[in-house]
């Protein structure tokens, strides 16, 4: 049992994973591994965002596979174990484990980083193998190819976050050839890998624009069918966790459709939308929601992307932060640039790391813990422009509305209009929207805003969801070319306050005032004119 080849880390890891109340067994994952043991395509390099169950379902791998414990106390309850060649491979495999992230002490060099590898693999070789001549001296691949040689042993890889590497300050790109091809004469064209299955946030080409590492099969999120299920999870597995929440938590607080509207909204090839599993576990463990995922990264980290082209973005931004999708032919669906410059290239990275996704040739955000991350970058970064200074005023708006102050409204939506962007023509409702959604950014401190939310007897523009049950509640109506009246009448007769009667099963009884608000702008006189009405007093 070495720190690499037959390591018992894999399974502990794992052993820990299952024990979890939250768990969701993802081993039919193995099922699609099994066919390619020893056979030409048998590489598999499976990229997602971070949080994924990327580093889960390595260590799921590995602890199925690895000859060094027995694992069966793990899996015979688990779905691959009817698989009808579950105890012909479980537990009968060498298996080397790599975790790329993992760093030696004091490390501030590719050298020291790679040697702590090299160093380790020989080291579990010779370990294993005493009865063979083995050369510390040599490389790592010599070694392995004579013990194929020796016995015909081959050797399973599994190599988690195999691009940590590149997110290091002290690497360069000499560095990062090296790397590559440091993988190349370990992997590439070797007898004695048995399988390949590897992880990461980039895909392969972001780095090997070459024949490196070629004979990997890649598969992402947004473009590839395959695996898609296994990382993230479905709506009926939530539902399954749910129920354990509702069971095991006193006094609970979350609502199945709080989940869904804060981490559902990832889209797959195949159509299926996934949540962000890490937020899931953990909103259901703590009995509260929060931006379980987004905290995990940067502050700044959506601003990392834009920053080289705010111009280009910044009104794409308002619309997706409005809920509107983002026309968008992404090109490979990988940041394949260092600096990112053009649309595609922004795009493309974002979705790669998770901070948007793709669905039918169109980019959007995905649910509401990474809206809230967008909406904290309109609000505190002043290099978005006009954008930011109307964000950033946004609380004079809603305290205009809740006094029933329609000329301050009025003269928000002229100022906002007056900076003469594009986005401001409002060609269409959208465009109007997006500017609303705007300058009411700051109310989603006080509520949950919904965008074109089923009410009554048709959809509303937006309704304002009030956190606190004796708030005011705010129904949102707008139109081009019309009057606020017609926007009030619809609210009416439509019969949308009865979206909030449709809250009450998921959140505390409601017993504040609802406001109806009727937004217009006529595109001939340019004039945009608000008219509030009450709906309902407190109860």
């Amino acid at each position: 049992m070495g720190f690499f080849l037959n390591s018992k880390g894999p399974c502990a890891d794992y052993r820990e994973m299952i024990s979890d109340s939250y768990f969701v067994d993802k081993s039919m994952l193995i099922k699609e591994l099994l066919p390619a043991l020893g056979k030409k395509n048998r590489f598999f390099c499976i990229t997602r965002p971070r949080r994924f169950g990327k580093s889960v379902m390595a260590n799921m791998v590995g602890a199925f596979f690895g000859k060094s414990v027995d694992s069966s106390e793990l899996f015979d309850f688990l779905a691959i174990a009817k698989h009808k060649n579950y105890k012909e491979h479980l537990n009968q495999h060498n298996v080397i484990y790599i975790d790329f992230s993992r760093m030696p002490e004091n490390c501030n060099s590719y050298q020291a980083y790679i040697s702590r590898i090299q160093s380790g693999l020989k080291e579990d070789l010779i370990l294993e193998y005493p009865e063979l001549p083995l050369d510390p001296a040599k490389a790592v691949w010599d070694n392995l190819q004579m013990i194929f040689e020796k016995n015909g042993q081959k050797f399973i890889f599994v190599i988690d976050e195999w691009d940590a590497i590149f997110h290091k300050s002290f690497i360069k790109e000499e560095d990062k050839e090296r790397y590559l091809e440091f993988l190349r004469n370990l992997l590439k064209g070797q007898i004695y890998v048995e399988l390949a299955y590897m992880t990461g946030v980039l895909p392969i080409a972001k780095y090997s624009s070459g024949s490196e590492l070629n004979m990997f099969l890649e598969y992402d999120m947004a473009t590839r069918k395959k695996f898609s299920e296994y990382f993230g999870f479905l709506d009926a597995e939530v539902d399954e966790l749910f129920e354990i929440y509702k069971h095991e938590t006193e006094n609970p607080e979350i609502s199945r459709a709080d989940l869904r509207i804060w981490y559902d909204g990832y889209c797959t090839a195949t159509g299926k939308r996934l949540y962000n599993p890490r937020s899931v576990v953990c909103a259901l463990t703590d009995n509260e929601l929060s931006n379980y995922w987004t905290s995990s990264g940067p502050y700044d980290e959506i601003f990392y992307y834009i920053r080289n082209n705010i111009k280009d973005v910044r009104d794409d931004l308002v619309l997706m932060s409005a809920g509107e999708h983002i026309k968008m032919m992404l090109q490979g669906y990988a940041a394949m640039e260092t600096e990112l410059e053009t649309k595609n290239q922004i795009y493309s990275a974002m979705v790669v790391y998770g901070l948007l996704t793709y669905e039918y040739g169109a980019v959007f955000i995905p649910n509401k813990e990474l809206m809230d991350k967008y909406n904290e970058l309109l609000l505190t970064n002043d290099r978005l422009g006009y954008i930011h200074r109307l964000a950033k005023d946004s609380d004079k708006m809603l305290s205009a509305t809740l006094a029933g102050d329609t000329e301050t409204m009025a003269e928000i939506l002229k100022f906002a209009h007056d900076t003469e962007t594009p986005i401001l023509s409002y060609n269409s409702e959208i465009e109007l929207a997006a500017v609303v959604n705007l300058v009411y950014l700051s109310a989603r401190d006080r509520y949950r805003v919904e965008r074109e939310d089923k009410a009554g007897e048709g959809f509303v523009d937006f309704i304002f969801y009030p956190e606190r049950r004796n708030d005011i509640g705010i129904i949102l109506e707008l139109k081009v070319d019309s009057t606020p009246e017609e926007a009030l009448r619809q609210i009416r007769n439509k019969n949308y306050i009865l979206r909030f009667r449709g809250k009450l099963g998921e959140m505390p009884k409601y017993s504040g005032k609802i406001l109806a608000v009727g937004i217009s702008y006529d595109r001939k006189t340019k004039t945009h004119t608000c008219k509030i009405e009450v709906l309902r007093e407190p109860l």
